[in-house]
């Protein structure tokens, strides 16, 4: 009987290159994980040719090797601090497993602090917190730029004030995240915005109180340079009156509170009237004096000019009321109350959007888009 050998009938494995097995390990990550958030401290930190920040960010148990360029480094870091990295994974051309780095944040009061006084002091040497460069706020101011969250009790605060103490007011707001890793660049946007197109006084940026991590969002390198180098003047008013941030630094004033930002940038109604009214007393009463009192149609002139006087200023009291009804009626929190909702987004099928309403964020895919006709 003959006997058939079948072990060279196996099938030859496909080979394939180093580099095409680092590109296909690269592509997996690429699709399954994408950007990771990962918290951890630094070690062995370490800046090469000025270009490329490298450092461990380590646990109790393990170790990752992160990788970014210098210009991407927004907060200074150092061995021992504790922050969240965003960023993807890699497979390096020499089989080391690394993590491109995207953006840093700083965690953790301590780790926040150090980078603040870091940051801080390479900024005060380079003049960028010069008060000699300071701006005061605009005389006459009619037209206020806001950078908020509108849904934020801090923006809130800001408009129930400024629309009780004055009215007339033209002002836009700039929807943005005040806190969270993406806050940053989305003020940095709202800035650029309200320079480009100069149509208003002054830029307000507001944000009520929080933790440090909350807060630290305003200690961005990047952030802070936009600040400084605004063509409009900016006044900030973050957290309570003890917390201070570089964007503090960087504005041309400072509020200690979103409230108290809207009392900075507008006169008292209240007070401004008793104030016109002493005045037109009080120049009423010296011009009688002025005239023979004893001419009794010289005396009526007089009292009726001050009568007129008295009716014009009523009379803008009331125009003041009726526009403080209509900027409370175009406030967007009234807006979403009402039962209305905002669409944030590209809207085009397959796109997501988010959709804000009154008490809940919701995200949706668009399944299909018609003109209206």
């Amino acid at each position: 009987m003959q006997r058939v050998n079948h072990l060279g009938d196996r099938m030859e494995e496909q080979k394939i290159t180093v580099s095409q097995f680092i590109e296909s390990v690269n592509s997996l990550l690429d699709c399954g994980l994408q950007d990771v958030l990962i918290e951890g401290e630094v070690a062995s930190f370490k800046v090469n040719q000025g270009k490329w920040v490298f450092f461990d960010l380590k646990d109790e148990e393990s170790s990752v090797g992160c990788f970014l360029p210098v210009f991407q480094l927004r907060a200074p870091i150092e061995d021992g601090m504790k922050i969240v990295v965003r960023g993807l994974p890699k497979l390096t051309k020499w089989g080391k497993f690394s993590l491109t780095v995207k953006q840093i944040m700083p965690v953790g009061e301590g780790s926040i602090k150090k980078s603040y006084e870091l940051l801080k002091k390479k900024l005060t040497a380079e003049g960028l917190f010069d008060p000699l460069k300071k701006r005061p706020i605009p005389a006459d101011l009619t037209k206020i730029g806001v950078i908020s969250s509108t849904q934020a009790a801090g923006y809130a605060d800001f408009c129930k004030i400024i629309n009780a103490r004055w009215g007339g007011l033209n002002i836009q707001t700039a929807h943005t995240q005040v806190q969270g890793m993406d806050a940053a660049d989305q003020i940095i946007r709202a800035l650029r915005y309200f320079n480009e197109k100069a149509e208003v006084q002054i830029i307000a940026i507001i944000r009520g109180g929080g933790s440090a991590d909350d807060l630290s969002v305003f200690n961005d390198e990047k952030l802070v340079r936009e600040i400084a180098a605004s063509r409009i003047p900016v006044i900030t008013g973050i957290g309570h009156e003890v917390d201070e941030s570089l964007s503090d630094l960087a504005a041309d004033i400072r509020g200690s509170t979103p409230s108290n930002v809207a009392e900075m940038l507008t006169p008292d109604r209240k007070a401004e009237i008793v104030k016109v009214r002493q005045t037109v007393q009080r120049l009423g009463g010296k011009i009688i004096q002025e005239i023979d009192l004893n001419s009794e149609k010289a005396r009526s002139m007089v009292v009726d000019i001050k009568r007129q006087v008295v009716s014009k200023i009523d009379g803008v009291i009331e125009t003041i009321r009726i526009k403080k009804q209509m900027i409370e009626s175009m406030n967007p929190e009234q807006v979403l109350r009402q039962g209305y909702a905002i669409i944030a987004g590209d809207i085009s099928e397959g796109n997501v959007v988010k959709i804000t309403t009154f008490d809940k964020e919701v995200e949706a895919e668009i399944c299909k888009v018609k003109e209206k006709k």
